[in-house]
């Protein structure tokens, strides 16, 4: 980049964050998933897309894979929506990919998220009891546990869901360092995913996400993709173990995606046939996280998701 370049860049910078000076943040992470935070109780902070842009850079900003702001859902079109079929979701994670634009759910993000709610004394968890939050992906009911959080990520589904059912794949990912396209699944979790299974850890190590991979045919609102290697032996004292890495959507490749570890599980364990297990270790560069597949109440499959959430930091915008 030129010097022209540069001074403007950094001007453009200043300007975004100048706006939010004297505003009060957070920073904090899930397994490396990490994220800039904000209160708002009154509902009364706007945050443009250039703004979060400017906050999670990770040189002229704070720095984040996303900006997560609580709100009370009654102060949301989203939020009182959800609260005439959840009443009891009483805050709203709205939460922004690190590009500014909008996403429907993050699972790393939901732990933190709570956590968050918790340290700033705007709700009371002790270890064993819940709480119902509201997410652009639904409402999500949280249990504080002894080693962090576990969250009911609600249903999963086929994005495409006669190709998967037909084939066990529904699209092919070109991505660098593979030498040629491989069959993936799409899976949402409220958000899409596409994941690609690998032979071994070398191929995962070889394969560069600087880039999004290329994913045909695409799921309508883009997708993040995982890429998965099974372990060998896959179960082990009934559980099923993967690692993982992620591509996300308007971020880039991220330590950890809580969604995509639900999603990777699912793929898997459907290619994995009968007999597969219900609990799944999924190891991310930052870190482990668990899956769990339960039947709702409502008679579909659920996935919960657990793992640890960290607040690092707090300040003031200068």
């Amino acid at each position: 980049m030129d010097e022209t370049l540069t001074v403007a860049a950094d001007r453009n910078a200043e300007a975004n964050t100048a706006a939010l000076s004297g505003l009060r943040f957070s920073k904090g992470h899930g397994t490396g998933n990490d994220f800039v935070l904000l209160a708002d109780p009154n509902g009364t902070l706007s945050v443009t897309p250039e703004q979060v842009a400017a906050l999670c850079d990770r040189h002229r900003g704070i720095g984040g894979d996303g900006l997560i702001r609580a709100v009370p859902s009654r102060l949301l079109p989203e939020g009182q929506e959800l609260l005439r079929e959840h009443p009891d979701a009483g805050w709203f994670m709205d939460y922004r990919n690190g590009d500014g634009s909008l996403s429907e759910m993050c699972g790393n993000g939901v732990r933190v998220f709570v956590h968050f709610l918790i340290t700033e004394g705007l709700v009371e968890l002790p270890a064993g009891e819940s709480l119902t939050i509201g997410t652009r992906g639904g409402a999500k009911t949280i249990v504080r546990t002894a080693a962090g959080y576990a969250v009911d990520m609600g249903p999963w589904e086929f994005i495409f869901p006669g190709e998967a059912t037909a084939r066990a794949m529904d699209s092919l990912v070109h991505a660098e360092g593979l030498e040629v396209a491989r069959p993936a699944l799409s899976v949402s979790m409220g958000n899409p995913h596409t994941v690609v299974a690998l032979a071994e850890l070398a191929e995962l190590a070889a394969t560069q996400l600087f880039t999004a991979p290329h994913v045909d045919p695409i799921p309508p609102a883009g997708t993040n993709v995982e890429f998965v290697v099974p372990s060998e032996p896959l179960v082990h004292d009934g559980v099923g173990t993967i690692t993982m890495r992620v591509h996300e959507r308007g971020v880039g490749e991220t330590q950890s995606c809580g969604t995509g570890a639900c999603a990777a599980a699912v793929a898997i364990r459907h290619w994995a046939g009968q007999g597969a297990p219900d609990i799944w270790k999924v190891q991310v560069p930052g870190g482990v996280v668990g899956v769990k597949f339960f039947l709702g109440t409502e008679g579909h499959e659920h996935v919960e998701l657990s793992g640890p959430a960290v607040i690092v930091a707090s300040g003031t915008l200068s």
